[in-house]
């Protein structure tokens, strides 16, 4: 949907065709829905984008005079290193291949494959259509013109790129995400506050200027710049940092506590989860549009 609104045409490939058939019914039914609420991307209309997509269950027509190919399947190393395998053998030398993953490193999925210079992880954020971040991370063998390519392309069809200088694990969004699960997660445990009002912290509070601006920018506007802030509060911060507890396991009381908690505000059941996503795409679509509204004043 995101390529299609940036004009591209998109043939979507899996290996059995009722997940085509699903998808093209639930992007035609999203895209309709978008158009109607005046919030579709791009200067196409629905039935334009809906045009430029099509379905293939054969992964050679799947591919063929294809620029940029953007691997989707689950977060699976032997899944994924099977796939780039036979992509491996069948694109040629300018095609850019392009991986989804989360997590897994680029020198585990592509070392090793002839065409690993045009090879790069482009980690979208979920809900890509409405949250448009994209981590470019390159394999220490990609070419830096792969990279450039791919940076500027997710600059075209309106997401929000980003470099990664190397790889690293958890690349930089999951690792600024599960520092601060973590330190909820022992705060919960501890007794010290409520799963409940934990999340509150987040979203009625770092969150709200987190919408707008980063940590870094933080520091810079609450002090007289990040030197002066470093002056003020180095040795606060790192006396409350070395108090920070273990990497929790996850598992246990602190589980049960979350998920009782988390369940009695959403029950966890497919139609009452399902539900609060939409609703959380309609707050996204929302913010979306007030920082379009806040960046062009």
């Amino acid at each position: 949907m995101v390529f299609a609104a940036g004009g591209f045409r998109v043939k979507l490939y899996d290996i059995a065709q009722q997940q085509l058939t699903s998808a093209l019914e639930n992007i035609r039914k999203q895209m309709k829905d978008m158009e109607k609420a005046g919030v579709l991307k791009g200067a196409l209309s629905a039935d334009q984008q809906l045009a430029l997509i099509s379905v293939c269950t054969d992964l050679k027509a799947a591919v063929e005079g294809a620029t940029f190919i953007q691997e989707c399947t689950p977060e699976n190393l032997e899944l994924k290193k099977k796939i780039f395998g036979q992509l491996d053998l069948i694109v040629g030398d300018s095609v850019i291949l392009s991986s989804s993953t989360s997590c897994l490193l680029p020198s585990k999925l592509f070392t090793g494959l002839k065409h690993v210079k045009q090879c790069i992880v482009s980690h979208p954020v979920n809900p890509p259509y409405f949250v448009p971040l994209v981590e470019i991370v390159p394999h220490p063998e990609t070419d830096p013109s792969t990279t450039e390519r791919t940076y500027a392309l997710m600059k075209k069809i309106g997401q929000s790129p980003v470099r990664l200088n190397r790889e690293i694990e958890g690349f930089v969004l999951n690792r600024l995400q599960y520092a601060v699960i973590s330190e909820a997660w022992r705060l919960v445990g501890e007794g010290v506050m409520s799963p409940t009002d934990l999340d509150l912290v987040m979203s009625d509070g770092l969150g709200m200027r987190y919408a707008f601006i980063g940590p870094l920018e933080t520091m810079h506007l609450n002090a007289e710049g990040v030197s002066n802030y470093c002056e003020r509060y180095a040795e606060g911060m790192r006396l409350v940092l070395n108090t920070f507890g273990p990497v929790p396991e996850f598992s246990g009381e602190t589980v049960q506590k979350v998920n009782q908690a988390l369940s009695e505000k959403i029950p966890a059941v497919p139609k009452a989860l399902d539900a609060r996503r939409k609703w959380r795409d309609e707050c996204l679509i929302g913010l979306a549009k007030l920082k379009t509204q806040m960046k062009s004043n």
